[in-house]
């Protein structure tokens, strides 16, 4: 059977869903079926990175196709301008019905709407677990029961009554696992009487990073009572009590991934029912990665693998050979051009991402990329204090410079900090420990990274710091 000229796009993503809390991603804390399901099915992406890590500015790169400094987010306090042009305009424009259900986070009311969409039903702000408010085209109402299962079945209920004589694109997008961590009745007791393995880095003393030191995000200190939903037991040493608290978190945290993967499920069978799967390219993502305590923390915003790797399956059998694997490295501002080239609509030259086409039919290009870029701008928001910093990743070496002023980006303390860099051999330091930014035997590595990296920042047209 030919390819159809249009496929459907069906595009789920979380929020805070760390890759190695799937299990198709190797986890050692959870089992996800369904999520791995479509690994299975299709291909599995082992280094997809964000190019900022925190959630507004993804969700604005994954729809403009470029990055934070083009597209005017940078941080949380920034709203996407509805003016500017993303892949789904360019696919309504030709005939695509186009839906977005769940978290969009973006701003609303004016011109921050959501914009390319026939029908958009979405979470204001953050969105609550229970009974959440949702915005339907600028009618808000109360849904009753848990947003993952209200997402998913607004999503279904869209399927349903969507015209069948013309492709779609629908994304579907889920609150969890975001903070607070709150379960559903379902999974309120998985894992009660389970330990979870406590990650390697969990005791990070975060020598000679100064940055990662002055962090508020620490598992035995910045854990709100909110979070934890328990009173600490009385007689704790300082190691049992942070232990405690890990528990607390991460197992509520697995619990609303299991939701998650539960209606992954529900969506994969319907598409099978309604005879869908094999013109649909169906993908699970999260917006960034996030700290499941890998050294000692909770949260996202570093350059640090676990917070910069984002989980990206896709599967569309037409194309893509069933338990595929890439290791080739893709971005978030590769997932619109990648869209557009599956629907057969040409690429803007605006857009600043490459589609992973090539990549999804087993080829790698001579041309790919071997270097990213990256910047988080949020300097010193007022809870986590991370400071604002760039840096370039190649397959072997990650270089990170903290330039420690807000330059003016919103949500951010003006108030400098020190100026420091880092370095990692991640092949001898998989786990980022040791920086060896003032080790000798690395200073050509040091140079030659810096010379790429002014030389992305120069091709991207980031202004930066120096």
């Amino acid at each position: 059977m030919t390819r159809p000229e249009h496929p459907n796009i069906l595009f789920i993503m979380s929020d805070d869903h760390a890759a190695h809390a799937i299990s198709a991603y190797q986890s050692h804390i959870n089992v996800t079926p369904n999520i791995d399901r479509i690994a299975d099915e299709g291909m599995r992406f082992d280094r997809c990175f964000c190019t900022n890590s925190i959630c507004t500015p993804s969700r604005a790169t994954i729809l403009t196709g470029l990055y934070s400094h083009e597209n005017g987010v940078r941080t949380l306090a920034d709203r996407l301008d509805g003016r500017m042009l993303n892949f789904p305009q360019l696919l309504h424009a030709v005939g695509y019905q186009t839906a977005i259900i769940g978290k969009w986070h973006l701003g609303h009311g004016r011109r921050w709407d959501p914009t390319g969409f026939d029908y958009w039903n979405v979470l204001p702000d953050q969105g609550e677990y229970f009974n959440p408010p949702m915005n339907e085209k600028g009618t808000t109402r109360v849904y009753p029961g848990y947003a993952t299962d209200i997402i998913t079945d607004l999503s279904l209920d869209w399927l349903e009554r969507r015209d069948p004589s013309r492709p779609f694109l629908l994304m579907c997008h889920h609150k969890a696992p975001h903070r607070p961590w709150l379960p559903d009745d379902k999974h309120r007791n998985l894992y009660e009487n389970v330990d979870i393995p406590l990650p390697d880095t969990f005791d990070d003393d975060y020598a000679s990073r100064p940055a990662a030191e002055s962090a508020r995000m620490r598992i035995d200190r910045d854990l709100r009572a909110d979070d934890l939903k328990a009173t600490v037991p009385a007689g704790l040493s300082p190691k049992e009590e942070k232990q405690w608290k890990y528990q607390r978190y991460i197992k509520d945290y697995l619990r609303c991934v299991a939701s998650i993967d539960d209606n992954v499920g529900r969506v994969l069978d319907y598409l099978d029912d309604k005879g869908l799967t094999e013109d649909t390219v169906i993908i699970y993502t999260s917006d960034q990665g996030f700290f499941l305590g890998d050294h000692g923390w909770y949260d996202k915003r570093f350059m640090y693998e676990e917070s910069l790797r984002m989980p990206f399956v896709i599967r569309y059998p037409r194309e893509i050979a069933a338990g595929s694997a890439c290791s080739a490295m893709a971005l978030n501002v590769d997932f619109a051009p990648t869209f557009l080239d599956l629907a057969g609509v040409p690429i803007p030259e605006p857009f600043q991402g490459h589609s992973l086409r090539p990549l999804l039919q087993g080829t790698v290009p001579p041309s790919w990329q071997t270097t990213m870029y990256y910047r988080y701008w949020m300097h010193l928001d007022s809870i986590h204090q991370v400071w604002a910093h760039y840096g370039v990743r190649t397959e072997r070496y990650k270089l990170i410079y903290y330039y420690g002023e807000a330059l003016g980006s919103t949500g951010s303390e003006d108030r400098p900090t020190p100026k420091s860099w880092e370095l990692f051999d991640l092949q001898e330091d998989p786990q980022e420990l040791c920086n060896l930014y003032d080790n000798p035997a690395y200073s050509h590595i040091v140079l030659s990274l810096k010379q790429e990296l002014d030389t992305l920042q120069t091709r991207l047209h980031d202004v930066t710091a120096e």
